[in-house]
This record gives C-alpha cells, sequence and structure tokens, in this order.
C-alpha cells in the first residue's frame, strides 16, 4: 500500500499527489513513468508520468487530470488514504547528455513530466531554455518550479490571458532559427501539439524527442495496446519508449489510435461529474500526465 501524503489542487480537473514510494523514487530517472491502480477488485491501471520524486524521503510527485472515472477515483483520495499498487518506474529513461543549447516545450499538464528532463538537462552542463504554454492562464502549470532551472522561460497561453498571445511552436521556430543553435529540443504534451513542434523543428533540422501518451494497460508491453509505428516499424510505448526521435513518429497513426474509446471516456466523465457512480470495468485511458 501506497499512502497519499499530499494533495494539491493545479486547476480545475488537474492534482498534484504526493505518495510514499520509498524503491520507485530510489530508482526512477527522468522521463520514466508509473502505472497506478485506486483499487484492487476492478480498478482500472492507469499510466501516469512521475513529474518529481525525493529518494531521501521515498515519495513520488504525480500530477494527472480528470478525464475519466478512475482519474476521478483517484482525485477523490486524500491525504492518510492509501493506493493499492503503483508499478515503476517504467519505460526508457530520458537520454540525458551535454548536447549543448536544448530547447524543452510543453503543453498543458504535459508540462509536469517536462521538469524532470528539465532538471536533468541542466544539471548534465546544458544550456535550458523553457516553453510553456496552455489554453488560459488558469490552466499554466510548474512555472516557479520551470525557473528554478530554466536559463529561459516563455510562457504562452491561447488567448493572451498570461505570458505571450501564441501557441508554444511559436517561440519553438525562434529558438530553432536564432542563436546559440539549438542542439536537441524536446516536446511533451497533446499529440497534436508534438506533431506540429516536429513541423516547427523540421523547419531548421533541429533534432527533436518526443514522450507519447498512447492508451496502456499493463505497462509491461504484454498488451499491444500502446503500440504505435515508428520509422515505418512497430514499436511499443510501454517498453521502446514512451521518447522517441519526432520525425520518425507517425501521430496520425497515433491519434487516430487514441480515439478508440473516447466514447466511453466520455460517458465516464459525465457520470463521475454527476456523482452516479463509477462503472464495474473502466475501459482502458491514455496517460492523464501528458
Amino acid at each position: 500500500m501506497n499512502k497519499v501524503l499530499s494533495k494539491k489542487q493545479l486547476s480545475e480537473e488537474v492534482y498534484e499527489m504526493v505518495v510514499e514510494a520509498p524503491l520507485i523514487a530510489k530508482a526512477r530517472k527522468a522521463g520514466q513513468f508509473i502505472i497506478v491502480q485506486t483499487d484492487l477488485d476492478w480498478g482500472e491501471r492507469i499510466p501516469l508520468t512521475i513529474a518529481d520524486a525525493d529518494a531521501r524521503a521515498g515519495t513520488l510527485t504525480m500530477v494527472f487530470q480528470t478525464v475519466g472515472a478512475s482519474t476521478h477515483k483517484l482525485a477523490r483520495k486524500n491525504p492518510g488514504d492509501c493506493l493499492p499498487a503503483i508499478l515503476g518506474p517504467l519505460g526508457n529513461p530520458t537520454h540525458i547528455e551535454k548536447f549543448g543549447h536544448v530547447v524543452c516545450v510543453g503543453g498543458g499538464i504535459g508540462v509536469a513530466p517536462l521538469y524532470p528532463i528539465v532538471q536533468a538537462m541542466k544539471e548534465a552542463g546544458n544550456r535550458v531554455s523553457v516553453v510553456i504554454g496552455a489554453r488560459t492562464r488558469d490552466l499554466v502549470i510548474f512555472e516557479d518550479r520551470m525557473r528554478e532551472f530554466a536559463d529561459e522561460l516563455t510562457v504562452v497561453t491561447d488567448d493572451g490571458s498570461y505570458g505571450r498571445k501564441a501557441l508554444v511552436t511559436e517561440p519553438l521556430k525562434e529558438y530553432c532559427a536564432g542563436e546559440p543553435r539549438v542542439d536537441m529540443s524536446v516536446a511533451i504534451g497533446p499529440p497534436i501539439m508534438m506533431k506540429f513542434c516536429v513541423k516547427a523543428a523540421a523547419e531548421t533540422n533541429t533534432p527533436i524527442m518526443v514522450s507519447l501518451n498512447t492508451i496502456m494497460i499493463d505497462g509491461t508491453g504484454m498488451c499491444g495496446g500502446c503500440r504505435v509505428t515508428i520509422g515505418g516499424e512497430t514499436k511499443f510505448v510501454c517498453v521502446d519508449g514512451p521518447e522517441f526521435d519526432g520525425y520518425k513518429v507517425d501521430f496520425e497513426n497515433m491519434m487516430t489510435r487514441m480515439k478508440a474509446f473516447r466514447g466511453r471516456e466520455d460517458q465516464d466523465h459525465h457520470k463521475c461529474h454527476l456523482d452516479l457512480g463509477l462503472p464495474p470495468h473502466p475501459a482502458p485511458a491514455s496517460p492523464a500526465a501528458k
């Protein structure tokens, strides 16, 4: 059992939760994720990226959005409650080295899993420029934490209510076309955002890594639900990723597959808001921390 130590609501449907998980906290590296189960009977296995960890305290920080029945149930957990199962760390860590100038781009809740990557890139001796974006001011997260490690931080909002009125692709293009040149870029966020970040980086042939947030069930490569097409080959996000060369990702195929349970997710989301109870067998969900 993993005890919930703290819970904070970051926006209307985004929560930050700190839980006890000493072995995972000690072993995890930037870019990896966990599988969380809120109850042992018919509980859905939810893939969540690790937003932060404290090896000494033995704690993990998870940031998730309430998009369906299981994430709403997770959001109802309070300090002192326990989660019966957390599996991890899973997936391959981010490739960290001293590239030179690294631009890290996060959109929406994707800013949370970007945070440990920004930390690791800075600690490796890189110049790190960070771009974070959201639809509106109330949805901007982790701004202060990013400032601790970023050499430059740009905040953009779709409606211009905070920071610069722009999409994250605009400052990314400017960095890629400017000086010092960009040696590596990383993008995490909604699939459509990552797709256009790749297009922006392609204008200057800038290398770009993306972290994919596909449908996932077991997280160990057995179910095949997370399969994607990378460079014309089938890969599994949970064991081959979650990070891939952005130029090789078939985003259209990925986004089509992610719509498979959209109707059920919308139904469960509606039920939770009306407090009509939870279905006994929730449909698989995509990672709610990206």
